[in-house]
């Protein structure tokens, strides 16, 4: 019968430090990168590609700018990110090791350079502007 009490409070006590270490406060709240892609001449281009993905190559993925140039990557968990954008045939160089902690919110610009010969498809819809 002596085993009881022994079994009661050691089970009492391991419940108390689970509830406690419960209790820690974790770190919760996505992550965002928001930014903007500007062209050779230093012009927000509308529909240019960001590919992100972790600094360790894990989950690539693409997102798109909008209308002006802005784009915007929501829940994202913290980490190290790699990013690069395109657009008509021109792309950024990588921005590598982008550190993002957690519910942090932080924004880029992301600049397209020129290749050794300027896509016609950048000229020609830049010219239009």
């Amino acid at each position: 019968m002596k085993r009881a009490p022994v079994f009661a409070s050691i089970f009492l006590v391991t419940m108390i430090l689970a509830g406690t270490a419960l209790a820690v406060p974790q770190h919760k709240g996505s992550s965002t990168l928001n930014g903007v892609v500007l062209g050779p001449d230093d012009r927000p281009v509308a529909h240019a590609s960001v590919s992100y993905q972790s600094s360790g190559g894990s989950a690539p993925h693409v997102v798109r700018t909008d209308s002006s140039g802005h784009f915007t990557i929501t829940k994202l968990r913290a980490a190290d990110y790699d990013l690069r954008a395109s657009g008509k045939g021109v792309f950024s160089e990588w921005e590598k090791n982008v550190p993002l902690r957690a519910g942090e919110t932080k924004n880029l610009t992301l600049h397209l350079v020129y290749a050794k010969q300027i896509p016609k498809a950048y000229v020609k819809s830049n010219a239009k502007q």
